[in-house]
């Protein structure tokens, strides 16, 4: 969709749902939030993911700001609930009001109701952490309270576009993802004030103590959610091809990938369901050899950098950002196939040829690491948001040319 669509589209959504968002702003002078927030962080909910977990990094930098967190999609395990909570951290979870298309004029409701608590405020910002809901409020708030959006795949960019003018700063966590929204802007011929607004911040690790490890069996992981765009059962076929052969491999899975396959049939699999146990995980990843990702479209997960941290080979299709920080022999292996039945077959490929070769495993590995030391600091993650959001170390307001 092009920017002037975009507009056009808004323009015309906003005349039907104006009595609906008008109630609820009348209800937010009748009914007025009670406590003070210096940030609206918008975010979608407490699952496990890599973007709740930035969310949540993102919650506790903040919290002495006195933040209100809008969860606005229903979680399905809500695993990261407690990462949220913080002293200081107020919660609103109104997803089961909103999430309902078959009483959508309530959701239209709740964007006027949330859009007159954050006018009523002194001071404040509003942050969308890949929320759509921090899109449908932010057309309704005062034109002088600063919007923040954060972006970690490029999915939404085509309705995103629409709402660039209300937004004072836009942050990426690759570059592959920043590169694609200054495309977008030159296609539209988006003047230089646009371009200005755009910012790329990594994402940030502890990065752990690990030493090296020498498993009787290949151990092979994939850590993530079980939604369609990672393509788990790419990884099964993968696995099966290995125990055909009767290779010494074993594959690991962690996360909710029951969604996609039956674990029923893979009984030379192992699976840990979703982990919420930050020591539990620290061991798995220090056991592994190799992180697989087969995803069709991805930002850069935290896994990876995760498991670049540990020393870990990481093997994934060359998408999105991936290639930005997977070096294809340097510090790791890109699966560049597009066909999924080339994808199954150079996955087993490149796993067979780290099994047989652990000098190349153990070389890869290593420089991960280095390249993660390098790239993922936490200090830096931690300045560069406080600097996009106005704040200094020591938590006072300061002068900030983006909002």
């Amino acid at each position: 969709m092009t920017y002037k669509a975009a507009i056009k589209k808004l323009r015309l959504e906003s005349i039907g749902m104006a009595p609906f968002v008008w109630l609820g702003k009348l209800t937010a002078i009748l009914y007025p939030l009670k406590t003070r927030h210096s940030i609206f962080l918008f975010f979608p909910n407490a699952d496990i993911g890599g973007s709740p977990r930035v969310n949540a990094e993102l919650t506790q930098l903040l919290k002495d700001k006195h933040p209100i967190i809008i969860f606005s999609k229903k979680a399905h395990n809500n695993q990261y609930r407690k990462r949220f909570e913080a002293e200081g951290v107020k919660i609103l979870d109104i997803h089961k009001w909103i999430d309902n298309k078959a009483f959508h004029f309530i959701n239209f409701f709740f964007r006027g109701l949330l859009a007159g608590w954050i006018n009523q405020q002194p001071t404040t910002i509003v942050f969308g952490g890949e929320s759509i809901f921090f899109y449908k409020v932010i057309p309704h708030i005062k034109k002088d309270i600063p919007c923040i959006e954060l972006n970690h795949v490029n999915k939404w960019l085509p309705y995103t576009i629409g709402f660039i003018d209300r937004m004072d700063a836009r942050i990426f966590s690759t570059r592959a993802i920043l590169k694609d929204v200054e495309e977008q802007y030159r296609k539209n011929n988006l003047p230089e004030y646009y371009f200005k607004k755009l910012h790329f911040i990594d994402n940030a690790i502890d990065i752990p103590e690990s030493s090296p490890v020498n498993n009787e069996l290949l151990q092979v992981f994939y850590i993530g959610r079980g939604s369609p765009q990672k393509r788990v059962p790419l990884i099964v076929a993968i696995a099966q091809k290995m125990h055909a052969k009767n290779l010494p491999v074993q594959f690991n899975f962690i996360g909710d990938v029951e969604k996609v396959i039956d674990v029923n049939i893979y009984p030379y699999c192992k699976f840990y369901g979703n982990i919420n146990d930050d020591g539990l995980m620290h061991q798995l990843y220090q056991q592994a050899d190799i992180l697989i990702l087969t995803s069709a479209f991805e930002g850069l997960p935290v896994v990876i950098m995760q498991m670049m941290g540990y020393g870990k080979v990481v093997v994934s299709t060359a998408v999105s950002g991936i290639p930005d920080y997977i070096f294809h022999e340097q510090n790791g292996m890109l699966i560049f196939a597009t066909d999924e039945k080339q994808i199954i077959s150079e996955g087993a490929e490149k796993i067979e040829r780290l099994l047989n070769e652990p000098g190349l495993r153990q070389r890869l590995g290593m420089q991960a690491k280095k390249d993660a030391i390098a790239t993922f600091g936490r200090k830096a993650f931690e300045d560069n948001y406080l600097t996009i959001f106005g704040f200094n170390r020591k938590g006072a307001k300061t002068l900030n040319p983006f909002i």
